[in-house]
């Protein structure tokens, strides 16, 4: 045996286990991580996909919520997850393209620490406010603003959050002052919005979608580059007096890095399937959001771009998380 055959007959026994444990995948629960509290949009979006996923994979897809410090506590625990494919992590914007330019420092490297399996799906946050504050429209909440310094409050979802840095960036582009109040996780920050206690805040569609149609929340404008399908007669805020802001979310499921790339692929196969049954694509369009359904190629190359773009939004905006 030449020794090209010998190198070749070594890896493929190498091979060996990994091959067979993508075969024989899988053989128990699987864990999902989604670094939010129960009842914020990541977690109401992952209860959609999981049962389709897990239906395909003929495992139970358990869903661990892990919430805190902006979602930096349950990223961490994802990234240091053994990458066998029973830990995995779902995720939006704040862990992988804001957090780690907002932090000095953060236990895991977004792009090393991950192997993206799918981007799910985007959709646009909305600017919301209690109806009691005296505007109407985007320039209606600039006048004010600027007429009252700092008067003005609005929750996030913690400091470093993506509707943090979306706010953050308004602030920037429009030229007001505003003063942050963060908590920690959006239910209860827009439980206080509704009650009156702040008074403006960015969040995503679904969860803030009832409230508005009911009247105990003012929807001001949409913070996507274009009108959104289920709300078209409402102003984006490029259109409504601060051109070129736009303020997305999106949602994405990953695995640990080195996760075997059978595993993987697998994963990227059957959720593509899933987010694109015309059942779930609909529930989607419903609250608001695109279906992508991308390969785990194209998931890195936007998770990086996302990061970039973000990288210099908070250059601009100077937010930082201590």
């Amino acid at each position: 045996m030449n020794i090209g055959c010998k190198v070749f007959a070594m890896a493929a026994v190498m091979l060996l286990p990994q091959l067979a444990a993508a075969q024989a995948y899988p053989n128990k629960p699987i864990r999902v991580i989604v670094p939010v509290p129960g009842g914020g949009t990541p977690d109401v979006v992952a209860r959609m996909v999981a049962p389709g996923l897990s239906s395909l994979l003929g495992q139970q897809l358990v869903i661990d919520n892990r919430g805190g410090a902006g979602a930096l506590i349950g990223t961490e625990l994802a990234a240091r997850a053994v990458p066998d494919g029973y830990t995995l992590f779902f995720s939006s914007p704040g862990p992988l393209t804001i957090l780690p330019h907002v932090h000095k420092k953060v236990a895991y490297d977004p792009i090393k620490d991950f192997a993206p399996v799918s981007l799910i799906s985007i959709g646009p946050f909305l600017l919301i406010a209690h109806p009691a504050v005296p505007v109407k429209t985007v320039k209606e909440l600039i006048a004010l603003a600027r007429a009252e310094p700092g008067k003005l409050d609005y929750a996030s979802a913690g400091n470093g959050t993506p509707n943090h840095l979306a706010m953050e960036l308004f602030k920037s582009m429009a030229g007001v002052n505003m003063t942050h109040v963060p908590y920690k996780g959006a239910p209860q920050a827009v439980t206080d919005l509704i009650g009156g206690s702040v008074n403006l805040m960015f969040n995503s569609i679904p969860p803030v979608l009832p409230h508005i149609r009911s009247g105990r929340l003012k929807l001001l404008a949409v913070a996507g580059g274009r009108r959104s399908p289920q709300l078209p007669d409402v102003a984006t805020i490029s259109e409504a007096g601060v051109p070129g802001f736009e303020a997305i979310t999106w949602f994405g499921l990953l695995a640990p890095a080195k996760t075997p790339k059978q595993i993987v692929a697998r994963l990227n196969e059957l959720l593509v399937k899933v987010v694109r049954a015309p059942d779930i694509k609909s529930r989607f369009e419903v609250l608001g959001y695109e279906v992508v359904g991308s390969s785990p190629q194209e998931f890195a190359s936007f998770i990086r771009v996302e990061s970039e773009k973000y990288a210099k939004a908070v250059k601009l905006s100077g937010a930082k998380v201590d």
